[in-house]
C-alpha cells in the first residue's frame, strides 16, 4: 500500500481520473502503461529518468510496460514549448539518436523474464497511414480544440507561423495511445495537452477512457527545461565525476526539487533538508549530498565516494585529482587541436579551438592560449578541460 501511496503522489503533477488509478493499483487488475519519447537527441537524461523510475515501480508490481520511440513522430518536431516552428530531422536522424535507447533505458525497465518490457516505434502503425486515414483521424479533432495550446496562441500573437505538420503532432501522438490499446499513459506536464488528445481519441474510437499520469518537470541546471539544446542536462551515462561536478552547478533553488524527483531518499528526509536550506544551512553542503546521492544511484557507492573525493580535491583544495582516465599517445609533436580530439577531451576539432580561445584548455597547469601551438607529450602530463575534465597522458614509445 505505501508503494501505490508513493507512485500516486511523488513527483506526480496530476492523474486523470486518481480515483481510478488508485483502484486499479490496489486490485489484481495489471495495466498497459506506456511511455513515449521522440529521439532528438541520442541521451537518456535525468528528466526522462523520473518517468522511467515511476514505470520500474509499476512494473516491479506486474504491469505492462511499453517504452514507445516517437521515431516517426520525431521526424514531425513536438511544438512543445517552441516559440518558433522545430527544424524536422530525417528518419537517418531519428534512428541514429535512437540506437542506444533499450541499453539506457534497460537501467530501469527489465526487457526480459516473467513481465519483460516492450520497446516499440510509432512508425510500425504511422507509416501505413494513408492520406485517407489521415483526414479521418482529424476530423475526431475541431481546429479550436488544437489551437487551445499555449504555444500556438503565442505564436498567433506575435504573427508567427504554426506549420501544418505541427498541428497534426497531437493527432498523430493521440493515434499512438490508440494502437497500443493502452490504459495509461505517463509523461511530463509539458506533454500534457498532447497526453489528453490520446485519452479524447481513445475515448472516441475504442470508447475506453485512458487515464494519464502527468509527471513534474526536473529542470535543467540553469532553471530551464532539461534539454541538450540549452547544455543544461545531467545524462544517466555521464562519467561519476562528470555528474557529481553538474549537480554541484545547479541552481540553490532546485536542490529540493532535484531530491524529490531525481533520488530515492525517502520524502521524509527531503522535508527535513528543505526546513535546513530554509534555516539557512549551506546549500552547498546539501548539493554535496545531492550529487553523492544521483551517482550513488546510477554508478553505485564506491564510485560516489571517489567522484565526491575527486570534487574535493579539484575544486574545493584546487590539487588534480589522483585517479584520472589515461590516454595512450605517440611521442612525436602534437598539434594541440588534434590532441584534444584524439585523447576525446572534446567531441570535435571546432570545440577544441572554441576552448582555447576562452582559456578553457590547460597543460600541467599551464593556460594553452594559442590554437596554432604545437605540443610534445610528456609522460605522466596533465591536461584539463574546462573545472571537471582531466586525462593523464602515458607514452606510446
Amino acid at each position: 500500500m505505501d508503494k501505490v501511496e508513493e507512485i500516486i503522489t511523488r513527483g506526480v503533477e496530476e492523474i486523470y481520473v486518481k480515483s481510478e488509478l488508485e483502484k486499479a493499483l490496489k486490485s489484481t487488475k495489471k495495466l498497459r502503461i506506456y511511455y513515449g519519447v521522440d529521439p532528438s537527441g541520442a541521451e537518456i537524461h535525468l528528466g526522462h529518468a523520473v518517468c522511467l523510475r515511476k514505470l520500474q515501480y509499476l512494473q516491479s508490481l506486474g504491469h505492462k510496460i511499453i517504452f514507445l520511440i516517437g521515431d516517426f513522430t520525431g521526424m514531425i518536431g513536438d511544438p512543445t514549448d517552441r516559440s518558433a516552428v522545430r527544424q524536422p530531422l530525417t528518419r537517418e536522424q531519428v534512428l541514429e539518436n535512437a540506437t542506444t535507447y533499450k541499453e539506457q533505458v534497460s537501467r530501469f525497465l527489465n526487457f526480459d523474464g516473467k513481465n519483460p518490457a516492450e520497446m516499440r516505434f510509432n512508425s510500425e502503425w504511422n507509416d501505413d497511414l494513408s492520406f485517407k486515414d489521415l483526414i479521418e483521424l482529424s476530423g475526431r479533432f475541431t481546429v479550436q480544440q488544437l489551437l487551445e495550446r499555449d504555444m500556438f496562441q503565442q505564436r498567433l500573437f506575435q504573427n508567427k507561423p504554426i506549420g501544418l505538420h505541427e498541428f497534426l503532432y497531437p493527432v498523430v501522438q493521440g493515434f499512438d495511445a490508440v494502437m497500443l490499446d493502452a490504459d495509461m499513459q505517463i509523461g511530463g506536464t509539458d506533454q500534457t495537452f498532447n497526453m489528453l488528445q490520446g485519452r479524447t481519441l481513445m475515448k472516441s474510437m475504442k470508447n475506453k477512457v485512458q487515464m494519464v499520469m502527468t509527471i513534474k518537470l526536473l529542470e535543467g541546471s540553469d532553471g530551464r527545461k532539461m534539454s541538450k539544446s540549452f547544455g543544461n542536462t545531467i545524462s544517466t551515462t555521464d562519467k561519476p565525476t562528470e555528474m557529481y561536478g553538474k549537480t554541484m552547478s545547479i541552481k540553490d533553488d532546485l536542490i529540493v526539487q532535484y531530491f524529490e524527483l531525481g533520488t530515492e531518499l525517502p520524502m521524509s528526509d527531503i522535508k527535513k533538508h528543505q526546513k535546513e536550506l530554509q534555516a539557512g544551512k549551506n546549500p552547498r553542503d546539501l548539493k554535496a549530498k545531492l550529487a553523492y546521492e544521483l551517482v550513488k544511484l546510477y554508478h553505485g557507492e564506491k564510485e560516489a565516494k571517489k567522484a565526491a573525493d575527486n570534487f574535493e580535491k579539484t575544486f574545493v583544495k584546487r590539487e588534480i585529482p589522483d585517479e584520472l582516465e589515461e590516454a595512450l599517445i605517440l611521442d612525436k609533436n602534437w598539434h594541440v587541436v588534434d590532441l584534444l580530439h584524439f585523447t576525446q577531451l572534446v567531441s570535435s576539432k571546432s570545440e577544441a579551438r572554441r576552448l582555447i580561445d576562452q582559456g578553457g584548455v590547460k597543460v600541467d597547469g599551464a593556460i594553452i592560449g594559442d590554437r596554432e601551438a604545437t605540443i610534445r607529450p610528456q609522460d605522466e602530463m596533465v591536461i584539463q578541460i574546462g573545472k571537471r575534465k582531466f586525462i593523464r597522458i602515458k607514452l606510446d614509445k
